[in-house]
């Protein structure tokens, strides 16, 4: 059975949406049209050669990272205001074109937007600190389960959630002596950013 294409459905985007920086819907079903698209062009040479799809060879947080640089990357290239932070490792993930020198910056504020990926339903993600930002979360579902795997769905996003979001919303994650300390939107922020939400299916 040949890789399915995945496409965005246009019917399933919040009419009532607040996009900042002036982001539209269209940058949204772009940026994620184009990871369907990479995911579709990769896993086709993958499977032309009987290997797993890129699906099951990466480990969740590998997945979930490499989804994150892929939709900064598109939403960096359509949006009309915002491009990726060349700073390395610096935050926002996207930020307003020429406001920094070299387009980067270590701590941007909220002079742009936070890009996360998860497959936790809801949106619930670890962040490296609890900071004041525009804050965006894409939720996706992987297929690893029917069988045979040839008839497995292509990875699908399935909720997308996009506010701003402030440092009082935030609870800290204690780290044992091995770990890092993370931060998570707290059950009120949460349910704030699901007020705010871009995109369900």
């Amino acid at each position: 059975m040949p890789i399915i294409r995945q496409v965005v459905d246009p019917t399933k985007f919040n009419a009532a949406a607040v996009y900042p920086h002036s982001l539209r819907q269209l940058d949204f079903q772009m940026a994620m049209q184009d990871a369907y698209d990479l995911l579709y062009d990769i896993n086709t040479g993958l499977t032309a050669k009987s290997l797993d799809r890129l699906d099951e060879i990466l480990r969740p947080a590998v997945m979930s990272g490499f989804l994150s640089d892929v939709v900064t990357s598109s939403l960096g290239k359509h949006a009309r205001a915002l491009t990726v932070n060349c700073y390395h490792n610096g935050h926002p993930d996207l930020i307003l074109k020429n406001q920094f020198l070299g387009d980067a910056i270590k701590s941007g504020g909220k002079l742009g937007i936070e890009i996360k990926t998860t497959q936790n339903t809801g949106g619930s993600v670890d962040t490296h600190g609890a900071r004041a930002q525009w804050f965006c979360v894409f939720v996706y579902k992987i297929d690893k389960t029917t069988q045979p795997p040839t008839n497995r769905v292509a990875m699908e996003f399935t909720e997308v959630y996009l506010a701003d979001i402030n440092v009082s919303d935030f609870r800290v994650n204690g780290r044992g002596a091995l770990g890092t300390r993370t931060a998570s939107l707290d059950r009120a922020g949460l349910a704030k950013m699901r007020t705010f939400w871009v995109y369900k299916v």
